[in-house]
């Protein structure tokens, strides 16, 4: 129970900085030899409460967005200019969703054993580091969210769909891109939280109907233990969301870039000399 704590407590500090919540709880469980790897199906419940922590602090916009597009689209009701764009920001949402839902589904089987490789971790880490890096300093934050356009949703969930690979970060991939395309960190911090709702809670809904079935024998934690997880992660992530935007508003993501990239750089070495196995 306290190592299910331990990650739900990493879980909510890690799921929204643009550092990969999954590639932390893979790599401290390594480091202070807990279990050999709580596995991808614990990662994904315990995404649940970070998610709903993101339901309650985005509470009002999943409000608007949700009535304005049901009223648009299944009442067929003539909307005012704001509630148009929040209707279209539901079919934003609704598209950027779409690459993560197909790619995770097909190869889920790959997900859980070959992408949890510490040596792809590591490497990953520091590569996309590097691209978020890039992305930000170059990024001429001349885009808010009014300007978001079908392409560009397609194309942040493109990039959240290579959070699928442990260490990428899911709020890192979709940040980088809404920094290519020139959108300012808020708007595309903002984006990232609502477009990952779908996704993670489709993720973590199906992998708790799997533990839940046949397979539940093969988890590592228990459900009580898993749901005490959730919690925790809930707790912190909310705290964490607070913070993230008002921090976004004045400085840049180089703290987060740095320490991924010491981060994989020490992993990568602890590999090399047998300190610790993949």
């Amino acid at each position: 129970m306290l190592e299910a704590i331990f990650f739900g407590i990493l879980q909510g500090l890690t799921e929204f900085l643009p550092i990969s919540s999954s590639a932390h709880v893979r790599i401290f469980a390594k480091f202070f030899g807990m279990t050999e790897d709580p596995g991808a199906r614990f990662t994904a419940i315990m995404q649940i409460g970070t998610e709903l922590a993101v339901l309650i602090y985005f509470r009002k916009d999943i409000k608007e967005i949700i009535s304005a597009w049901i009223r648009k689209v299944i009442l067929r009701r003539d909307l005012h200019i704001d509630e148009v764009a929040h209707a279209r920001m539901g079919w934003l949402i609704i598209v950027g969703s779409l690459p993560i839902v197909v790619l995770g589904y097909l190869g889920q089987d790959i997900i859980a054993s070959n992408f949890r490789s510490l040596w792809l971790i590591a490497s990953v880490l520091i590569i996309f580091g590097v691209v978020l890096g890039v992305a930000d300093r170059l990024g001429k934050s001349s885009r808010s969210l009014a300007d978001l356009n079908i392409s560009h949703g397609v194309l942040y969930g493109l990039a959240q769909s290579l959070a699928l690979i442990p260490g990428v970060s899911r709020s890192g991939a979709t940040i980088a891109m809404g920094r290519a395309l020139g959108y300012s960190r808020e708007a595309a911090l903002r984006y990232s939280f609502l477009l990952a709702i779908p996704a993670v809670f489709g993720s973590g809904l199906f992998e708790l109907v799997k533990a839940l079935g046949e397979d539940a024998g093969n988890n590592v934690f228990s459900l009580s233990q898993t749901f005490a997880a959730t919690v925790f992660a809930f707790v912190i992530g909310y705290l964490v969301i607070a913070w993230l935007i008002k921090f976004v508003t004045t400085r840049s993501f180089k703290p987060f870039i740095i320490y991924r990239i010491l981060l994989g750089a020490l992993v990568l070495l602890l590999l090399t000399f047998g300190v610790i196995k993949s």
